[in-house]
C-alpha cells in the first residue's frame, strides 16, 4: 500500500486476510496500520544520493519513537489476538518446555558445579554438589535478579581454589552489564561491583582481583546505539574502588574493538587476543607480575587465533593460518613468533570446531558435514580414539584439568534432547549422567541431510527434519532457517524453536550456507563482502529444492533468521517475494548502509564491508540491503519483523526502518508487521515466559497466513 500523508501515528484502515486455501479461507482480519511520517534526509555516496526517510527512528529513546513503539506493538497484538489457535500454541509450548534441562558439569576444587531449569523456569539455576551422583543445593538462582526474570546471568569464573566467583548480570539481556563478585562458600557479596562492562571475560590473578574488558561508555540518549570503538583490559584489585582500576590493553597506543584477557592454572604468562573485527586477531602475553611489558605472539589480523592450553614455558595454538579449516600447533614462550610453531594436529579435510584440554589429553571437535565428530589425541598429536557419539549430531564439553580421570560432556540433535554423559579419559567410556525425560514421542520424526545445488553450481548441505510417512505433495507447513555469517556453524540442535514447529505438524528445514564456518575459512569467505550474494542465493536455491522436492509450495514456506540471519531474510524476501508466504527476520541487519555507525557494528566490516569504503562497495550494499529494496507496488509475503526495544547490538532502528518501508509500500493483502520485544535486548539470556510467548506469536502468524490449524487444534 502506499502512504500518501506523511502525518506521525495517522491511521488509516486496510483490509487484510490470511492466504487462500482450496477447502477453507481463515477469516479476514481487519488491520489499521500505523502511518509513520517520512522526513527529507538525504546522504551522498560517491554523488548518489540516497533517501532515508526513516532516520528519526534511529533515535529510540525519543519520545517520538517510543509513541511509535507503543503504536506498532497495538496494531500488532490486536491482530494476534484474533488469531483463533494462538493460545491454543502458547498452551502447547509450556507442555512441551516442562521438563528438567540440565548443563555440562563442571569440577572447581572439591565441589561440581552445573545448571539446572525444571522446565518453565526464566532462567536456569545454578547447583552445587560435592557428589555429582545427587542434585546438590542451589548456588545461584539468577530468576531473583529481577521481579519478572528479564535479568540473565553473563559471564562467570572462579578462583582456582573455588572460594570466590565473579559474574556479570546482564539486565533484559543486554550487553552492557555489571559484574558482581561473591564468596563462593557463604555466597555473601563482596563490595567490588563494576559496571558497565560489555564483551567481556574474566581472569582470575590468584585471589587477589581480576581482569576484564570494557568501552568506554557512551553518553546520555546514545547509551544503546553510540559506537563502541575502543575495547580496552582493566585490572581490579579486590577492595579498591572501579575509578581505580588501570586499562592493562587497549589504551591510547593500541586501539582494538574486540580485547580479551585470560590465563592459565599452570602458567605464569597473562594472554590478550586482540581484534578489529569479527574476523582475524592477534594475541600478546607477558608475565602475570604487573610489571612486564607485552609481546607478541602473531601480529595481524590475517588469521583467527586462539591459545587453547599453556604449561610451563609452552603454550598449544588453534589457528587457521596457512590452514583455512584450521590446525593445533605447539608454542614456546622463548620462540612464540608463528614461523617456530610446531603442529601437533596438522590440518585435515574436515574444520575444527573447537577442541579443550582434560586428564594430559586433547579433544578434538570436527564438522563433517555439519555435525560433531570428537576425536582423542595425546599432548603429542597422535589420535587416541574417536568418541562414539549417539548419532549424528552436535557435542560439546570435554574439559577438564590436567588431573582429572573423568570430563562430562553434551550431545544433542533434531529429535535427541539435550543429554549428559560422563566419559572416562583412560578407557574412553562413556556413560549416561543426566537426560530429560521429554513427554513427547519423538521417535515419529526422523532427519536427513541432503545436498542441494546453488545457483554457482556449489553443493549446499541441509537437514531436513519431519514426522515419518509425509506425503511429498507439496501440503506441508515448512520453514526454513539459515544463517550465513561471521564463520559461525549452524549443526543439529534440539530446542522449542525446532520441535515446537515439528508439533504443529511442520517440516523443519536448516540450510548450512556460505558465510558460515561449516567447512572452513573458505566457505566463511565465499560470503562475505562482494560474495555476500551467494548467501542468499544458497538460501534461495534451498527454498526452491523444498518445493520442488514437494515438500512444500510457495504458499506452505515461512523463512526465519535472526540478526545476521535476520538480513538473510530481508534480503531473500526483497529479492525473491514469490517465494515464500511468510517471512520472519528476528533482530536483523537491515541497513547496510549505516550499520557501522551504530554500537559494535563496525566490527562487522570485514564480513559485510562498508559503504564508505569505496563507490563499488557502496553500490553492491546497496544493490541488496533490505531497507533500501522495498519496492512500491510489490506483493510481498506475511511478515513479521521481531525485534527488542533495548537491543544494544543490532539496534532497533534496523526492523523500524524496515517495516515502515514495508507498510508504506505494500501492494498485497498479506499482513505487514512489527513485535518489539519492552525490556529485551538481542535475544541472550531472554525469560522463558517471554521467548515462548514470542514464539507463540511468530508461529501462530506464520500458519494463520498459510493457512493452517496445528494438528493438535481442535477447531470449534
Amino acid at each position: 500500500m502506499k502512504i500518501k500523508a506523511i502525518q506521525f501515528l495517522t491511521i488509516t484502515t486496510i483490509m487484510l486476510s490470511a492466504c487462500k486455501k482450496e477447502s477453507e479461507k481463515f477469516p479476514t482480519i481487519e488491520l489499521n496500520y500505523v502511518e509513520t511520517k517520512a522526513d527529507r534526509v538525504f546522504d551522498d555516496y560517491f554523488g548518489v544520493k540516497i533517501a532515508d526517510p526513516y532516520r528519526w527512528l534511529e533515535d529510540d529513546r525519543s519520545a517520538e519513537t517510543m509513541e511509535w513503539v507503543k503504536k506498532q506493538n497495538e496494531v500488532t497484538f490486536g491482530y494476534l489476538e484474533k488469531i483463533p489457535f494462538r493460545e491454543t500454541v502458547r498452551k502447547r509450548l509450556d507442555e512441551l518446555s516442562n521438563y528438567e534441562r540440565f548443563g555440562i558439569p563442571f569440577r572447581k576444587g572439591n565441589k561440581y558445579y552445573y545448571f539446572k531449569n525444571t522446565g518453565l523456569q526464566n532462567q536456569s539455576v545454578m547447583y552445587v554438589t560435592r557428589d555429582k551422583s545427587v542434585e546438590g543445593e542451589v548456588f545461584l538462582d539468577p530468576n531473583t535478579f529481577s521481579e519478572d526474570g528479564s535479568t540473565a546471568l553473563g559471564t562467570m569464573k572462579f578462583t582456582e581454589d573455588g572460594s570466590l566467583v565473579a559474574y556479570t548480570i546482564s539486565p533484559g539481556g543486554a550487553d552492557w552489564q555489571n559484574l558482581v563478585v561473591m564468596n563462593a562458600t557463604t555466597k555473601e557479596m563482596l563490595p567490588d561491583t563494576i559496571h558497565d562492562v560489555k564483551f567481556t571475560g574474566i581472569s582470575w590473578k590468584g585471589n587477589e582481583g581480576f581482569y576484564y574488558s570494557r568501552y568506554d561508555k557512551p553518553k546520555g540518549a546514545t547509551v544503546l546505539t553510540g559506537m563502541t570503538q575502543q575495547h580496552k583490559v582493566y585490572y581490579h584489585k579486590l577492595g579498591t574502588p572501579q575509578k581505580d582500576d588501570k586499562p592493562v590493553f587497549g589504551h591510547k597506543d593500541i586501539q582494538r574493538r574486540y580485547i580479551g584477557a585470560y590465563n592459565f592454572k599452570n602458567c605464569d604468562y597473562l594472554f590478550v587476543d586482540a581484534a578489529e573485527s569479527t574476523s582475524g586477531n592477534e594475541i600478546y602475553f607477558r608475565k602475570d607480575d604487573g610489571n612486564s611489558s607485552f609481546k607478541p605472539v602473531i601480529e595481524g589480523f590475517e588469521a583467527d587465533n586462539s591459545v587453547l592450553y599453556a604449561k610451563g614455558e609452552e603454550f598449544y595454538v588453534l589457528t587457521n593460518l596457512d590452514a583455512p579449516k584450521k590446525r593445533i600447533a605447539k608454542a614456546s614462550f622463548n620462540k612464540p613468533s608463528s614461523k617456530d610453531w610446531e603442529d601437533i594436529i596438522p590440518e585435515k579435510d574436515e574444520v575444527i570446531e573447537s577442541a579443550s584440554f582434560a586428564g594430559g589429553y586433547i579433544f578434538v571437535e570436527y564438522l563433517k558435514d555439519a555435525a560433531s565428530q570428537i576425536i582423542q589425541y595425546d599432548m603429542e598429536g597422535n589420535m587416541i580414539r574417536t568418541v562414539e557419539l549417539p548419532t549424528i549430531g552436535t557435542a560439546s564439553g570435554f574439559d577438564g584439568e590436567d588431573e582429572d580421570t573423568e570430563v562430562f560432556y553434551s550431545f544433542v540433535s533434531f529429535t535427541f534432547p539435550t543429554t549428559i554423559y560422563s566419559y572416562k579419559i583412560e578407557s574412553g567410556e562413556s556413560e549416561l549422567f543426566r537426560a530429560p525425560e521429554i513427554t513427547a514421542d519423538l521417535n515419529q520424526y526422523e532427519t536427513k541431510q541432503v545436498f542441494y545445488e546453488s545457483k554457482d553450481g556449489t553443493k549446499v548441505p541441509m537437514f531436513i527434519v519431519a514426522r515419518k510417512g509425509i506425503k511429498p505433495d507439496g501440503s506441508n507447513p515448512t520453514l526454513l532457517y539459515g544463517y550465513g555469517g561471521f564463520n559461525v556453524s549452524y549443526t543439529p540442535s534440539f530446542g522449542q524453536r525446532w520441535f515446537s514447529w515439528l508439533d504443529m505438524g511442520g517440516v523443519f528445514a536448516l540450510a548450512n550456507i556460505r558465510g558460515g564456518g561449516e567447512y572452513g575459512e573458505a566457505w566463511h569467505e565465499a560470503g562475505t563482502k562482494m560474495k555476500k550474494q551467494n548467501v542468499f542465493d544458497d538460501f534461495i536455491a534451498a527454498a526452491e529444492y523444498l518445493q520442488k522436492e514437494n515438500y512444500c509450495s510457495k504458499e506452505k514456506l515461512t523463512i526465519l533468521g535472526g540478526s545476521n540471519g535476520g538480513l538473510l531474510v530481508g534480503a531473500v524476501m526483497t529479492q525473491r517475494p514469490d517465494l515464500m508466504q511468510v517471512a520472519l527476520p528476528a533482530v536483523g541487519v537491515m541497513d547496510m548502509l549505516r550499520y557501522h555507525k551504530f554500537t559494535a557494528g563496525a566490527g562487522w566490516i570485514s564480513d559485510y564491508g562498508c559503504a564508505d569504503s569505496s563507490k563499488a562497495m557502496f553500490e553492491y550494499l546497496l544493490a541488496y540491503s533490505p531497507v533500501q529494496n522495498v519496492k512500491e507496488g510489490v506483493e510481498y509475503p506475511a511478515t513479521m519483523v521481531t525485534t527488542a526495544d533495548h537491543d544494544d547490538r543490532v539496534v532497533p532502528a534496523h526492523s523500524f526502518k524496515f517495516i515502515s518501508q514495508l507498510q508504506n509500500k505494500q501492494a498485497g493483502e498479506l499482513p505487514v508487521l512489527i513485535r518489539i520485544a519492552v525490556n529485551a535486548g538481542h535475544g541472550g539470556g531472554m525469560a522463558t515466559s517471554k521467548y515462548l510467548d514470542e514464539l507463540a506469536d511468530i508461529y501462530s502468524f506464520a500458519f494463520y497466513n498459510m493457512n493452517e490449524y496445528p494438528v493438535y487444534y481442535q477447531k470449534k
